[in-house]
């Protein structure tokens, strides 16, 4: 009677230490799936958050018809812009701006933008200046504008100004 006890105790400390083990390394393997995610979610937000573009002025151009969007906005991130197609531009008069699409060569009257960067190389660099303009396709009316400037992947800015004189 004795072996027999002392074989199933063996039997149950071999189980439980199984079992043990068992649990213990899957709680290390779902530690580290929640830590990989974590990592993922933090590095896609810097990702974003490398990117970071601000509007400091903006005005309507008179001297067009129709009148044009000429906005001057920062990149305010370090992350350099060198690729104008995924950035969203919208402007028109208060609560009802539009999108407009990026074009090399957008002219007056085609509802296209286009990007100058301070140093005219293509390239929006992190901390440089570039003059956006955007070329609405009607006469503008309004009384309050708005732009809106906003990358693929990054934080964008928008801004309202009255009408100029």
């Amino acid at each position: 009677m004795g072996f027999s006890v002392t074989l199933s105790h063996i039997f149950m400390v071999i189980g439980s230490v199984i079992l043990a083990s068992a649990f213990s390394a899957y709680s290390f393997y779902v530690s580290g799936i929640v830590q990989n995610s974590m990592m993922q979610n933090a590095r896609d937000m810097a990702s974003q958050t490398s990117l970071q573009l601000e509007i400091v002025y903006a005005t309507l151009d008179n001297s067009t018809t129709p009148a044009s969007f000429v906005i001057y906005a920062k990149n305010i991130g370090w992350t350099p812009l060198d690729n104008y197609t995924y950035l969203d531009v919208y402007a028109g008069e208060y609560r009802r701006a539009i999108l407009y699409t990026y074009s090399q060569s957008a002219q007056n009257g085609s509802g296209a933008f286009n990007v100058t960067d301070a140093n005219k190389n293509g390239v929006w660099e992190p901390m440089e200046t570039a003059v956006i303009k955007a070329y609405p396709q009607d006469n503008l009316t309004g009384v309050m504008y708005e732009v809106r400037v906003f990358p693929f992947h990054g934080i964008g800015s928008s801004y309202l100004f009255p009408a100029p004189p």
